[in-house]
């Protein structure tokens, strides 16, 4: 069993965390839902992808991702390319107006975050500096793991 102490900081982190990312949504103006702000970023981090590669990137079943790029072209966020090696084949792909989408609402998100660190002491955000770095160890992907996490 874990040491309780180390329990007692997953709990307390986990909750900071949930509140951090619903405060950071909350800046969000781009008019998405999470799940369709993630899979363009997605799209955006990956490239052009196929409509599989993006469901498992997502953790999500076919006829979800499908509905999910529905709705993204809908709104001219992204494209769908047919492979010209294999016509069965579709690729989907980030537009400009997609890019500038997920852009403005990365840098408000930021922005805000920035304004909220710059309140800060200048040893408190030192040691935030420091905590994120140590957080960063946590979710680098290791040899074992078959998922790896990136940020919307």
């Amino acid at each position: 069993m874990a040491d309780p102490k180390v329990v007692e900081i997953a709990g307390s982190l986990r909750f900071l965390i949930a509140r951090l990312n619903r405060q950071l949504r909350q800046q969000d103006d781009s008019g998405l839902s999470p799940s369709l702000g993630a899979a363009l970023a997605t799209i955006a981090r990956e490239g052009p992808m196929t409509l599989g590669a993006l469901a498992a990137a997502e953790q999500v079943s076919a006829p979800t991702v499908t509905k999910l790029v529905d709705k993204l072209a809908d709104r001219l966020l992204v494209v769908r390319q047919v492979d010209p090696n294999d016509r069965r084949v579709c690729r989907v792909q980030l537009t400009a107006t997609g890019r500038r989408r997920l852009d403005a609402a990365r840098t408000r998100r930021t922005e805000w975050l920035a304004s909220r660190l710059g309140e800060l002491a200048p040893d408190d955000l030192r040691r935030v500096a420091e905590a994120v770095a140590v957080l960063e160890s946590i979710v680098a992907p290791t040899p074992t793991d078959t998922t790896s996490a990136s940020p919307p």
